[in-house]
């Protein structure tokens, strides 16, 4: 069996004498979720129309699952989902319908319809909301119906163009659940996002884009290890707030501890030594000072210190 692919090679647009994109080279390969992560104006959504033949490139080209998108857009499209910026359902419709629309668009066959629409509905956990009309829902809801649109026809490959981007707090959590269900079904997920939190907590790999250029790709646990100078961050919480003598002279003299930085009365972040192994030797150790601990898990901040150093080293 072919694994989903997409490569992007020598990608470069220009408008003017401004270039948007320079030279990008990039392969992803397999059932997994990138995440196309850049500052605003870096060059993703111009990446991701030229991937779907919205917009022609000034050089390179780009294949899907080894199918050139310039020469063979029908052929090579067939095979993906997209979501690019949000477009708007007619209010009137109800999703079953919108889909249905889709559906025939993509020249699916009326059992195929039959099967799929009730799928994906259920995929994007609107079941409840099948028949009614799209102009009564939030804004969160409508971007769940635009990602089934992306679905109806079971693509291999899944590109979302900032997919939570001007939701409310539970909009945005309700796409990621999504988004980490979706892994689950050996597609290939390229997502753009500007959101350090949104790309830690569903992506396995990153593609960091800045002025038109890759800076590196990798995933989350080597970009940490690459550019961390394997030191590795954590989050602890406790249930009652932790004295400072208890930070001072027990957590912060921990021979693998190289800073220690509280965050609140009852969460502390800990930039350690070492690996896995060593997260679970100090895990170990904390729980052992019988001082509460609740929660420890790896700090959003890694990546979101890389991000910055490497966006600003490249302006």
């Amino acid at each position: 069996m072919t694994l989903p692919s997409i490569e992007i090679q020598g990608l470069t647009k220009r408008f003017g004498d401004f270039t948007a994109l320079d030279h990008l080279d990039l392969k992803l390969e397999g059932g997994k979720c990138v995440g196309f992560l850049g500052p605003n104006g870096a060059g993703k959504t111009t990446t991701l129309k030229m991937l779907t033949d919205m917009i022609f490139p000034s050089a390179g080209e780009c294949f899907l699952n080894g199918i050139s998108v310039q020469r063979e857009r029908k052929r090579a499209l067939g095979l993906a989902g997209v979501l690019i910026e949000s477009p708007e359902i007619y209010p009137s419709l109800t999703p079953t319908q919108a889909l249905d629309m889709v559906a025939d668009l993509r020249n699916l066959s009326q059992s195929e319809r039959d099967e799929r629409i009730p799928a994906v509905l259920a995929e994007v956990k609107m079941t409840d909301w099948a028949h009614k009309k799209v102009g009564k829902f939030s804004k969160g809801m409508k971007q769940r119906i635009n990602i089934a649109a992306a679905l109806v026809h079971d693509p291999e490959i899944l590109m979302l163009d900032e997919p939570a981007t001007g939701l409310d707090p539970r909009g945005m959590a309700e796409v990621r659940s999504i988004v980490r269900d979706l892994k689950k079904q050996d597609r290939l997920i390229f997502m753009s996002s500007h959101i350090l939190a949104e790309v830690t907590d569903v992506c396995d790999e990153v593609a960091l884009i800045n002025h038109g250029k890759l800076l590196f790709y990798d995933t989350l646990d080597n970009i940490t290890t690459r550019f961390s100078g394997g030191h590795t961050s954590v989050d602890a919480s406790f249930a009652r707030p932790l004295p400072d003598s208890v930070l001072a002279e027990k957590i912060a003299t921990n021979a693998d501890v190289i800073k220690t930085e509280r965050l609140d009365p009852r969460r502390i972040r800990l930039t350690f030594k070492g690996d896995l192994a060593g997260q679970a030797r100090l895990l170990r150790e904390l729980a052992g000072l019988d001082i509460e601990l609740v929660c420890f898990q790896e700090s959003n901040s890694a990546l979101e210190e890389i991000y910055m150093s490497q966006i600003e080293k490249g302006d």
